[in-house]
């Protein structure tokens, strides 16, 4: 991981933020789309894919294939209607309201067959050299989103 204040004196042009804000919107729609060869062309091939709350991570492409394949899965209609967004030269920091229906297990989450409805902030790193994102960091309050603590699931 970077050192915060190399990360402070990243330069951006305008340029490289039309490029951000142009790989962000290609991911956005290959995810809406279920396009998961399309999610791995905005990623670098070093890419993780962390859940905070609960520790889980993913690497690289095979990874990233795997959350998805895992997510989508799980909440077979699952949606992010975008609530705020900033773009800067350390990459994409969204905040979404994730809503749909937890059909099967998620991570230590047991399916619910219930509807889900919380927020999402999802950091998207950028690779200033790859022009590329390094993954995704995912926060969200699993007990808000109905799910639970990870120590539920499994006690």
């Amino acid at each position: 991981m970077d050192d915060v204040r190399e990360l402070l004196k990243r330069e951006f042009t305008p340029e490289e933020y039309a490029d951000v804000r142009e790989l962000w919107k290609a991911h956005s729609i290959a995810e809406d789309g279920r396009d998961l060869e399309g999610l791995v062309a905005t990623l670098t091939p070093d890419c993780a894919y962390e859940v905070v709350p609960t520790g889980h991570r993913w690497e690289g492409h095979d990874g990233a294939r795997a959350f998805y394949r895992a997510l989508l899965g799980a909440f077979p209609d699952v949606r992010f209607e975008l609530e705020n967004i900033v773009i800067g030269p350390q990459g994409v920091c969204e905040e979404a309201r994730l809503t749909g229906t937890h059909e099967r297990d998620w991570l230590e989450y047991p399916a619910t067959g219930r509807a889900i409805d919380f927020q999402v902030v999802i950091f998207f790193p950028w690779d200033p050299e790859q022009r590329l994102f390094r993954g995704e960091r995912v926060h969200f309050d699993p007990i808000a989103a109905g799910l639970g603590s990870a120590a539920d699931a499994a006690g």
